[in-house]
């Protein structure tokens, strides 16, 4: 099997590593806009790999925004993981029906998601499936909310209510936090600015709503670590309000920061820090966006060790089923934590559709269509433990 990954930075090489350390992928193409960037990432994998494993990554130049040329290279893979910012996904994944190559994404922003599930249909007629926010949350926690509502069916039956919530709860934080930001970036900066920045959709008393981000501020407690602050951010929950409507009561993803965090990027919020509005400032036009973007990866950017933490819970008359995880950097590999659990699940959803375990076409959900079981077998098996709790 040969399979193509674009862009080939923090995530998007993490995921080539994976694909290309398993036994039944023949060849793994990295490619990116800068072609000694995609170099240096298939030679790092290459020393990772040794022996064998040398042969198998090969790099390209590819301009996510030259959809002629995509869909070209496209041709021939079986798969297609796009690993740039989201909103190139849209484009590629029209590219990925033209070539007849199954495609997944890291999502990021609902908007793109829902005009690539608009394109379910063409997918299936083409035998592929389309499966975007297949990264950490939406994505396996997308998955894992899933199998409790399952486990939950099993238990209690196909009953119209089953949970009186899913509450899913994420966070890639630096292992030693410093002042003043207690924060450092950990994916995509522009995936960083849209989820503070765009509404978060839930569901509440059964009904899809959009509500403000940054707001609906809780502590949340972990085991090992100081108390938290837990607050809405928009995409976690991506096509789960649909999903589960009917089946649940309340459907939400936080967002977890070390405490001051929060009420710093509240403030940035307010003063408009995030808008893409452009404004005119002596001869140029520039968008405060454009300028926090700039800033953050000056100022957050960092080699510090990182960690991840989730809790997916299940409510339902008082009692909480629940997965959890807490996953840190590897100094082994040199991959942080954010590398490990959000592009090794997407990498392992495409595998699963180019291999058949996914053996539905068109648009793939993550809660429904990709199988718990074996999910959780294949992070485990890649040494990323997540620790199931009945309630």
């Amino acid at each position: 099997m040969k399979l193509l990954v674009i862009g080939a930075g923090m995530m998007g090489s993490a995921a080539a590593y994976d694909m290309a350390r398993q036994p039944d992928v023949e060849v793994v193409t990295l490619a990116d806009a800068d072609l000694p960037t995609a170099r240096r990432a298939a030679a790092r994998i290459h020393r990772l790999l040794g022996g064998a494993g040398r042969k198998k990554v090969r790099a390209v130049r590819l301009d996510a925004s030259d959809l002629k040329a995509a869909t070209r290279l496209m041709r021939g893979h079986a798969g297609t993981l796009s690993a740039v910012p989201y909103f190139f996904n849209l484009g590629l994944c029209r590219a990925a029906i033209a070539a007849g190559c199954h495609f997944a994404d890291l999502g990021g922003n609902n908007t793109v998601v829902r005009a690539e599930y608009a394109l379910a249909a063409r997918a299936a007629k083409r035998g592929i499936g389309i499966a975007p926010d297949c990264g950490l949350s939406p994505g396996m926690a997308s998955v894992l909310a899933g199998e409790l509502v399952r486990r939950l069916q099993a238990k209690h039956g196909r009953r119209s209510r089953l949970a009186d919530a899913l509450k899913i709860y994420v966070g890639g934080l630096p292992d030693k936090p410093k002042p003043p930001f207690s924060y450092q970036l950990v994916f995509s900066v522009e995936g960083l600015i849209n989820e503070y920045a765009e509404p978060a959709r839930i569901l509440r008393g059964g009904k899809i709503v959009e509500i403000e981000p940054l707001t609906e501020l809780e502590t949340f407690h972990m085991e090992g670590f100081e108390i938290l602050a837990a607050f809405h951010t928009s995409g976690g929950t991506s096509t789960m309000p649909e999903t589960f409507k009917g089946m649940v009561g309340e459907c939400f993803e936080k967002t977890l920061r070390y405490p001051g965090h929060f009420a710093m990027v509240r403030s940035l919020y307010d003063l408009g820090f995030f808008s893409k509005e452009k404004l005119k400032i002596g001869n140029a036009r520039v968008s405060p966006r454009e300028i926090t973007s700039r800033l953050l990866v000056e100022k957050l950017t960092s080699a510090v060790p990182d960690v991840c933490i989730m809790r997916v819970e299940a409510h339902r008359g008082g009692a909480v089923s629940s997965f959890s995880m807490v996953d840190r950097f590897d100094g082994k590999t040199g991959m942080t934590a954010m590398m490990r659990t959000t592009a090794w699940p997407a990498a392992i959803v495409l595998m699963m559709m180019t291999r058949g375990d996914i053996a539905r076409r068109g648009g793939i959900h993550q809660e429904t269509d990709v199988p718990g079981p074996a999910f959780l077998e294949e992070m485990a098996r890649r040494g990323v433990e997540i620790v199931f709790s009945a309630g």
